[in-house]
C-alpha cells in the first residue's frame, strides 16, 4: 500500500475528538491502525484510557529492550465547523494533500506506519520501537497521561507538524476560570448594586498589567509567557446590575515555571485589588518542555535529518504537546513532523506530500540508528 494511500484512507476516517462533536471518537481510526500492524506481522495491544476510548500500543523488538524508543502519534482531530473544503475527502492538489487531520497529524502518523512495516519486513532495529496512537490529545490530554504510566524509555519522538525540524522545546498550558461576584439591582437605581462586571474590568487591566511584566522573561528557545483572556460571560440582561462575571484565561509558561507557583502569584494579584473576585481550580494543566540538545534521542534525531539532507538544527515552539507528558515522565522527548503548524486546525487544511515522504525515511531512519 502507498505511503499517502493510507494517508488519505486516514483522512478519511472521521476521529473528532468527542468534546468538540457529540458521538464522535476515535475508535474507527485506532482499529484501522490496528488492522494496519496486523496484517503486517506488527504485535499490538489496546489500552482503555476511557469507555469506548482506547490507545493503541504496537511493537517492534529490537536487540536491547533496555533502550526503547518510542514514538507517539495522536488519533483524534479538532472540529470541522468552519472548513472550507470537504473535511473527509482527501484531495490531492499541487503537491499538497488536503483534508482535516492531514497535517495535524495524520501524515505524520502514515509516516511512521510505513516505516514500521519497512522495518518489520527487514529487522535491523538496535533498540525496541514502541508506536502509541493517543486518544484525547486536542482535549485533554488523557491517552498520553494514560500512556506514560509505568513506560520506560530511552528516548521519545512526538509526532506533530514541525516542517520536519527537530522541536526540543515547547511552553506549558494552563487554563483557569476567575469570577467576580457582585450584588444584582434594578438598572435605574445601580448605586443599590455591585457591578460584577465593572469589577471584573479592573481585573482585567490587573491581568494586563502582569501580561505586560512576563514580556520581561525570555526562554532562548520559547520566548516569553504569556497570557490571553478568551472569553468573557456576564450579567443577564441589560436593565439589571450584574451580579456575576466570569473569564476564562489561557496562560502560556516556558520552561523552568511551575504550575502551582504561577496559580499563586496569580491569586496574590487578585488578593491585591480588593475585589470581590476567585478562581476555579484550572481545567487545563501541561507543563513546559525542554530536553538538553545534546541528549540521545535529540542528538539522534538531528543526525537522521541530516543523513537525508534536512536541516537538523534543534528549535523550541510555542505550543503544547503531547511531549510534556513523556518529557514530565522521566522520557526524554523531541517533536518531528510533516507539515506546518500554521496549517494545523485550519480551513483548509494540508501537509505537503514531498513531506510526508520524507518523514517517511526519518523515522525510519531513527529506528534504525538509534541505541
Amino acid at each position: 500500500m502507498k505511503l499517502l494511500d493510507t494517508l488519505s484512507d486516514l483522512v478519511r476516517i472521521k476521529s473528532v475528538n468527542p468534546a468538540y462533536e457529540e458521538g464522535s471518537s476515535e475508535a474507527e481510526l485506532v482499529a484501522y491502525v490496528e488492522r494496519f500492524c496486523r496484517d503486517r506481522g506488527i504485535e499490538t495491544r489496546l489500552q482503555e484510557v476511557l469507555p469506548g476510548r482506547s490507545n493503541l500500543i504496537a511493537r517492534l523488538p529490537g536487540r536491547r529492550a533496555d533502550r526503547r524508543l518510542l514514538f507517539e502519534a495522536h488519533a483524534d482531530t479538532v472540529s470541522t465547523k468552519g472548513m472550507s473544503i470537504p473535511p473527509f475527502e482527501p484531495t490531492i492538489s499541487g503537491g499538497r494533500l488536503y483534508g482535516r487531520g492531514s497535517c495535524d497529524t495524520k501524515g505524520a502518523m502514515a509516516a511512521l506506519l510505513h516505516a514500521a512495516a519497512s522495518i518489520r519486513k527487514d529487522p535491523a532495529n538496535p533498540s525496541e520501537v514502541w508506536i502509541v496512537v493517543a486518544v484525547d490529545e486536542e482535549h485533554a490530554f488523557r491517552g498520553a497521561l494514560k500512556a506514560v504510566e509505568g513506560v520506560r524509555a530511552a528516548g521519545a519522538v512526538i509526532l506533530e507538524p514541525t516542517d520536519l525540524r527537530v522541536v526540543i522545546a515547547s511552553k506549558g498550558c494552563l487554563r483557569w476560570r476567575i469570577r467576580t461576584r457582585g450584588t444584582a439591582a434594578h438598572s435605574s437605581r445601580p448605586e443599590l448594586g455591585r457591578n460584577a462586571i465593572a469589577d471584573m474590568a479592573r481585573v482585567i487591566l490587573a491581568l494586563e498589567e502582569d501580561a505586560a511584566r512576563l514580556t520581561r522573561s525570555v526562554d532562548p528557545w520559547v520566548g516569553s509567557p504569556t497570557l490571553s483572556i478568551g472569553v468573557i460571560e456576564g450579567g443577564v440582561q441589560v436593565n439589571m446590575v450584574p451580579e456575576s462575571c466570569s473569564i476564562l484565561v489561557d496562560r502560556r509558561l516556558i520552561p523552568g515555571e511551575e504550575i502551582p507557583e504561577v496559580m499563586a502569584a496569580t491569586a496574590r494579584l487578585l488578593a491585591s485589588t480588593g475585589l470581590p473576585v476567585t478562581m476555579d481550580p484550572p481545567t487545563l494543566e501541561d507543563p513546559p518542555m525542554r530536553t538538553p540538545p545534546d541528549s540521545a534521542v535529540a542528538a539522534a534525531a538531528s543526525n537522521s535529518l541530516r543523513k537525508l539532507g534536512l536541516n537538523p538544527e534543534p528549535k523550541g515552539v510555542p505550543y503544547g504537546s503531547d511531549a510534556s507528558k513523556f518529557s514530565r515522565a522521566g522520557i526524554p522527548s523531541v517533536i518531528v513532523g510533516p507539515g506546518s503548524i500554521d496549517q494545523a486546525h485550519t480551513a483548509a487544511e494540508f501537509v505537503p506530500c514531498d513531506q510526508v515522504e520524507q518523514a517517511f525515511e526519518f523515522y525510519r531512519t531513527m529506528m534504525r540508528d538509534f541505541e
